[in-house]
């Protein structure tokens, strides 16, 4: 049951059609009454409120969260967005995926660019009820990933991996989602590598084989825009192993203006990351 402040809350923000107003009226912050509204949204498992009494121009700040390799990637996009919207800005934080959706959640930030290595996510979200809303933006293939100089990299078709088990691989460290992929895909071809040396960050592996200090297997994505000194080969067919990459959003705030531009760039820049990569 809600309290008299909540409620005034609520019938302040439905009379006045925005949050500044609203935290004018109330002498709070707006920040403070958007997390009033965040916090009633979540406790209801619902989106309660209709902020398209808004402006409709994008104005203000949006804060977005993403995991490293997708804040790369996506970053070109939104910030050619915003050419468009002089009185929008952007903070883009890279963030784990998992701790990006948490803060989507709870209103901390306003679009979390995840992944999803189990294809799971989605009907994560949707049991949740209709606080969130996602967008599917693209599915991360595993590459192999080598130094420009290795002599698997001049050939044509997909890479023989049981041919390089015996080469230097490098590897995220043990438990994490890509890990756990690569170590399915290499046993799924018997190969079982001698050492496999770990390393945090898939920024810090590329750097590696691009130095031919040994090979790797990673999402496209990590490698897309990087060092000329590096090769990409796709995997052998039927070894289809992926990702999929999502853009989330509370429901609320998918109508505000500000949020729907920078959702939108994100859904458009994801094909023609894929077709790039």
């Amino acid at each position: 049951m809600l309290d008299l402040h909540r409620l005034r809350l609520l019938r302040e923000f439905a009379a006045r059609g925005s949050i500044a107003r609203t935290a004018s009226v109330l002498g709070y912050t707006p920040s403070a009454v958007s997390q009033q509204l965040a916090t009633l949204e979540r406790e209801a498992g619902t989106a309660l409120l209709d902020r398209s009494a808004e402006a409709q121009e994008p104005v203000g700040r949006v804060v977005a969260t993403a995991f490293p390799s997708a804040a790369v990637a996506f970053a070109p996009a939104l910030a050619r967005s915003l050419r468009a919207h002089p009185r929008l800005t952007l903070v883009l934080r890279q963030t784990p995926a998992r701790e990006g959706l948490r803060q989507v959640r709870s209103g901390e930030v306003d679009v979390a660019i995840v992944d999803d290595w189990t294809s799971r996510l989605a009907e994560e979200i949707e049991v949740g009820g209709s606080i969130l809303t996602w967008y599917h933006l693209l599915r991360d293939q595993l590459v192999l990933v080598l130094p420009r100089t290795h002599p698997a990299a001049a050939a044509g078709q997909p890479a023989d991996l049981r041919a390089l088990r015996h080469e230097p691989w490098l590897a995220a460290p043990a438990g994490e989602p890509s890990r756990q992929a690569v170590d399915r895909l290499l046993a799924a071809v018997g190969v079982t590598p001698p050492v496999l040396s770990e390393f945090e960050g898939m920024s810090t592996i590329v750097s590696l084989v691009a130095r031919g200090i040994g090979i790797a297997i990673l999402p496209r994505l990590a490698v897309a825009a990087t060092d000329r000194r590096i090769i990409v080969r796709d995997l052998p067919h039927g070894l289809d192993l992926a990702r999929d990459v999502y853009a989330v959003a509370r429901t609320a705030s998918v109508r505000r203006p500000s949020v729907a531009v920078i959702v939108t760039a994100l859904r458009a820049a994801g094909p023609s990351r894929h077709r790039a990569a």
